[in-house]
């Protein structure tokens, strides 16, 4: 992804928010001195999100998701979604919130998405699929090879505690207990269970293999939980996360951190150039986080229902200093 390459369409760069902040290079910049331009490849995933109800307001929430958020995708728009990625055939559908157990159409859009995608992945939220109707909804997963990546931010209560509710973690680990019973995160079940990690603060996450070593360590010593893969992320300043920021005077030192770790070997890797996001009125984004902030497939606002093909390769990406959270370190793909 060089300088050279000529994006087939252009998008305006939307880095105004943290453009003035001292010391920090507008990510747009940052690209242009490596010699880089975000511009999408060959798109091959579809990310839902089904909307922003969640039963926690979490602190490092891009979304600002929580019990009291009412957007939810309803019926007619699942139904569109379904038939953009029918005509497209997506190797990936990745099924997000939110919390997704809370909308009353997640059933149906599995039942109905299944068979367009080989690969079905649910962001699941284990303290929400344990108040909803369990046994239909796992039995559907398993029944259609749903992957499960789920939140799970520690293994210290003090710590998940803090980023996601009192008795979060208690709760977390019996559900993980429930989906192991079932063969979840089993070998040689086909059942696929995934963990993400994100730090509880200010700063960027441990290396990802040295995570997982201890995370496996720990679930197995403390809890006999197993699981396929852990994945680090960092903390995505937009959001609830970016107002935790600014109030607790760390969104100077946080960005800093984010930038001084730029790693321009990630950018060829990241999720924007793959995926292609959908929010939960069936308009397109680039990734999930722009769809936080509003900017739209390519700085165009197109619905699935509208949208012929895919987008084209060679586009270029909208991009913010959000983006270097994306680019610190092993990256965010």
């Amino acid at each position: 992804m060089s300088q050279k390459t000529a994006p087939l369409a252009t998008a305006p760069d939307v880095s105004a928010e943290f453009s003035q902040r001292p010391g920090i290079l507008p990510f747009a910049q940052t690209l242009v001195e490596h010699g880089l331009d975000l511009i999408r490849g060959e798109t091959t995933t579809l990310q839902i999100n089904l909307g922003f109800l969640c039963n926690h307001a979490c602190r490092h929430c891009h979304l600002e998701a929580g019990p009291g958020r009412t957007e939810l995708m309803n019926r007619k728009t699942v139904d569109a979604v379904v038939a953009y990625a029918r005509r497209e055939r997506f190797q990936t559908v990745d099924i997000t919130g939110g919390a997704p157990e809370l909308n009353p159409n997640l059933g149906y859009l599995i039942e109905t998405i299944a068979p367009e995608a080989p690969r079905l992945m649910l962001r699941v939220n284990l303290t929400a699929i344990a108040q909803q109707n369990t046994n239909y909804l796992l039995d559907l997963c398993m029944a259609n090879r749903v992957v499960m990546v789920a939140s799970f931010p520690s293994v210290s209560s003090s710590q998940t505690d803090a980023q996601r509710g009192t008795g979060v973690l208690d709760r977390s680990v019996t559900m993980l207990a429930k989906l192991n019973a079932l063969g979840y995160g089993k070998n040689g079940t086909g059942l696929e269970l995934n963990l993400v990690s994100n730090p509880t603060g200010a700063f960027l996450p441990v290396a990802q293999s040295q995570a997982e070593k201890k995370f496996r360590s720990d679930l197995e010593r403390k809890w006999g939980i197993s699981f396929n893969n852990l994945f680090t992320f960092a903390n995505v300043p937009l959001g609830r996360f970016l107002t935790w920021l600014i109030d607790s005077g760390n969104l100077d030192s946080y960005m800093k951190k984010l930038s001084a770790g730029f790693n321009p070997c990630a950018v060829a890797g990241l999720m924007c150039r793959t995926l292609l996001s959908v929010n939960w009125e069936g308009y397109l984004f680039d990734c999930d986080f722009n769809l936080s902030r509003g900017v739209y497939l390519a700085g165009h606002k197109r619905h699935a229902s509208e949208m012929e093909g895919l987008p084209r390769p060679g586009t270029r990406i909208p991009t913010g200093n959000h983006c270097y959270a994306c680019t610190a370190g092993s990256g965010f793909s």
